[in-house]
């Protein structure tokens, strides 16, 4: 679906960043690579001008490819900076939690990711406890979606660069300055680019963090972890035996088939190293000997790697114009899977936001409350994932609470609490006082046009109407009124932010004036 021009003129102070429109750039002045949309970096010292967009992003994985998108279904001229030349060759599965899940639904992205991953139930996430999944859960995606990290990171680069956006690797941010106007930014080989916002998304180690001296708190990496993918010299059966026995007790080991004859193998390391070192082949056979008995023969690694348990999380999502999102804001144990998850939402919270600031429609505290939103999210991830962490423990005490755990997850109310809160279902936020769903994501229900996450791809905010005689006149450059939507919804209306979250819950047309002004600034004229 083609993007959405907004009719809103930008700020004044706006203004005169758009008068050097990048399609005035001539073709011979920057090459273009063989994927489209992809531009190489110049040569530095050619002399040239910077180049001005409205937001350059730092990092394209997940979250910077997402960021990415969100930003061009409004029209918002990006560049994306990567300092890998080539995407990862590893192919690590991850998880595409139900929140994640709704959110590729939201802008049609779900279909195609489905297409490279496997479905497994939603149970057994927290701490690896083995329990069925909860009846009915508040979701039509309620699964989870297995899928290889660069297969997703491709996905959403590809679904960026046809919105519009540019992406250029080989790239490494290596200072920025900031002004009222906008943000400049140095390059490793000298190069100087100009935008008008920047969004660190590269990684836990990020440099644009670094930059901008915002505070990283919370613990360094107390445990390490192998993991890899490579042939075994011994026959599945033996290796299954090994693994149940041994994973009664030690959630940190397994090896399982991953096609091919090859096996992911995750194994504790003897102890926590410099992560800027891969490890070796020979540091899996002794810790598999040192904890199994046996190294299974392994043998021909396609890829070796190591995570440790660090958790931290950014002091400030926000300095001026600059911004952070994904794991240069928080960095936790991969345990529960929700990692990519919460960048992804990130950036889904962040889109829209920045976009409209860029637009010229932002209410003034509009852009804050990307911080207000995501830091108590990312908050209750990192505390999780510490009790996780602390449940995998052999020691006897944490084995005694995983026992107890085990048992109160037994009740249904308990299990469900608990796949909520890591499949980001449950998350609330905090937009006052005012019915449950108010600050909750509204799951996609049956419309008369179909399903509601239909309706969401093009980003813009949705007044499902059921009443009838609501309006939300002023604001068609920037929500959609759906009048008598559905039967499925049984309050009167609602207001939907271009994220899925409920911003207003009512019957009346005043009080949802008001929140239209709240979240989408003043009616156009």
């Amino acid at each position: 679906m083609d993007s959405v021009q907004f009719t809103a003129e930008p700020s004044s102070n706006d203004a005169a960043e758009r008068d050097i429109p990048v399609g005035d750039i001539r073709v011979d002045d920057i090459p273009v690579a063989d994927v489209p949309g992809t531009v190489p970096s110049p040569a530095s010292g050619t002399g040239r001008p910077p180049l001005t967009f409205d937001v350059i992003i730092a990092g394209c994985g997940p979250t910077g490819a997402m960021l990415a998108a969100e930003l061009r279904l409004h029209d918002v001229r990006v560049l994306v900076v990567e300092k890998e030349t080539e995407p990862a060759s590893f192919v690590r599965i991850v998880a595409l939690h139900m929140r994640s899940l709704e959110l590729m639904a939201m802008r049609g992205l779900l279909e195609s990711m489905r297409a490279h991953g496997r479905q497994r139930p939603a149970g057994g996430i927290f701490a690896a406890i083995d329990k069925p999944v909860p009846k009915n859960l508040d979701s039509a995606h309620a699964y989870l979606l297995g899928i290889p990290q660069p297969v997703v990171v491709r996905l959403l680069e590809e679904h960026a660069i046809r919105l519009g956006a540019q992406v250029r690797r080989g790239c490494a941010v290596a200072g920025v300055q900031q002004d009222d106007q906008g943000v400049s930014i140095e390059l490793a080989d000298g190069e100087l680019l100009r935008s008008r916002y920047l969004v660190g998304c590269d990684g836990g180690r990020s440099t644009v963090r670094k930059l901008l001296g915002v505070g990283f708190p919370g613990e360094p990496s107390r445990t390490e972890t192998l993991m890899g993918e490579m042939q075994v010299g011994v026959p599945p059966e033996e290796i299954a035996a090994k693994v149940a026995e041994i994973h009664q007790t030690n959630r940190r080991f397994w090896l399982r088939p991953f096609g091919a004859g090859a096996y992911s193998v995750v194994v504790p390391a003897a102890t926590v190293s410099d992560r800027a070192q891969p490890p070796t082949l020979e540091d899996f056979r002794q810790q598999l000997r040192a904890i199994a008995g046996t190294d299974f023969g392994v043998h021909s690694p396609r890829w070796l790697s190591r995570f440790g348990d660090a958790t931290r999380l950014a002091e400030r999502y926000r300095v001026g114009r600059v911004l952070l999102a994904g794991d240069a804001a928080h960095i936790h144990p991969p345990t529960g899977g929700q990692g990519l998850n919460l960048g992804v939402q990130d950036a889904f919270n962040l889109g829209w936001k920045l976009a409209a600031q860029i637009r010229g429609w932002a209410p003034d505290t509009l852009l804050d409350t990307y911080h207000a939103e995501r830091h108590p999210v990312a908050q209750d991830v990192l505390d999780n994932t510490r009790a996780q962490m602390e449940l995998h423990s052999t020691e006897p005490g944490p084995q005694a609470v995983r026992r107890l755990l085990t048992e109160l997850m037994d009740f249904d109310e308990v299990n469900r609490y608990l796949i909520e809160k890591i499949t980001a279902i449950g998350v609330r936020y905090d937009f006052g006082a005012g019915p449950d769903l108010l600050g909750r994501r509204l799951r996609d229900i049956d419309v008369k046009q179909g399903r509601l996450y239909d309706l969401l791809h093009r980003g813009r905010g949705l007044l499902l109407d059921r009443t009838g005689r609501l309006s939300a006149h002023g604001f068609s450059d920037r929500v959609d009124h759906l009048a008598d939507p559905t039967a499925a919804l049984d309050v009167p209306s609602v207001l939907l932010r271009p994220d899925g979250h409920v911003a207003w819950v009512g019957d009346d047309q005043q009080d949802l004036d008001d929140h239209l002004a709240r979240w989408f600034g003043k009616p156009a004229h």
